[in-house]
């Protein structure tokens, strides 16, 4: 299993949250409280957005605690909306193209989990994703193959419905191999403006996701923040980070969570 953070809403230095706070995702890459992955040291990737195009990006295999040009970038880049991912790899191989954040134009794409078996499956997968999306797959991941066919079921247009086929088309493939439980996912999901996460596993039971308090709430347990967030801000980890842990929520299983410039939304997640 791997570990994610993705941030919206004020302008922030990405060492804001990705390198200072207490449990950091850099110090998860390393001592991850999660007992079958403690450590995340198969490469890392940051994704951000700035006033280019599209978001900007930069992945290595360099385990993230032994990286000083991410120390060096997380100092320097600003941004109000970025995502960061630490690697335990599965059966992929180790190699930069499958380090996330993904990219598609505006949109970039993090996961924790995995396709069971994904080595009977992935031949099939891989023939339903539009050809208009195929020459982006760079690697040979299966959370790379999740982004795309959710890319091919109409992501950039409504994303809840379009990660909702993506599982239903896992489910059923893996189904027709003889797997029955086989996908388990946190999402974070973003086109620039918004940013989703989806917590889902066929059997019920999907890694964690955790949601920050709101700004209300974060001023009064930690009052030196006051004034550096504007009236939304909001950040989802896979296991919480900073001071006040206790602070964070869970995200029940087989929910979504959608992060607005104006707020949040949340609901239950049900593929079928």
């Amino acid at each position: 299993m791997c570990r994610w953070l993705a941030y919206t809403g004020t302008p922030l230095l990405l060492a804001d949250l990705i390198v200072k706070p207490k449990d950091n995702l850099i110090h998860q890459s390393l001592h991850a409280r999660a007992p079958r992955t403690p450590t995340n040291g198969d490469g890392f990737g940051i994704g951000w957005y700035d006033k280019q195009p599209y978001p900007g990006l930069f992945r290595s295999i360099q385990p993230a605690w032994n990286d000083h040009n991410l120390l060096d970038l997380t100092g320097h880049i600003e941004s109000n909306l970025f995502l960061a991912h630490v690697r335990a790899s599965s059966l992929a191989t180790v190699q930069e193209t499958n380090c996330h954040p993904f990219r598609y134009k505006r949109w970039l794409f993090v996961h924790n989990g995995q396709i069971a078996k994904f080595e009977l499956l992935r031949q099939v997968l891989l023939a339903k994703i539009g050809p208009e999306y195929f020459q982006n797959i760079l690697g040979s991941t299966d959370s790379e193959v999740m982004f795309h066919l959710a890319l091919t079921f109409g992501l950039e247009h409504d994303v809840p419905a379009a990660i909702a086929e993506m599982v239903r088309v896992i489910e059923t493939t893996a189904k027709e191999k003889g797997i029955e439980q086989s996908l388990w996912m946190t999402l974070g999901i973003s086109d620039g403006k918004s940013l989703w996460g989806f917590r889902y596993g066929s059997d019920g039971k999907g890694p964690t996701l955790y949601v920050s308090p709101d700004v209300e709430e974060l001023v009064r347990l930690n009052p030196e923040v006051e004034g550096k967030f504007g009236e939304f801000s909001g950040c989802l980890v896979s296991e919480p980070i900073g001071r006040y842990q206790d602070s964070w929520r869970p995200i029940p299983d087989n929910s979504m969570i959608a992060l607005h410039p104006d707020g949040m939304d949340e609901s239950g997640f049900k593929p079928y």
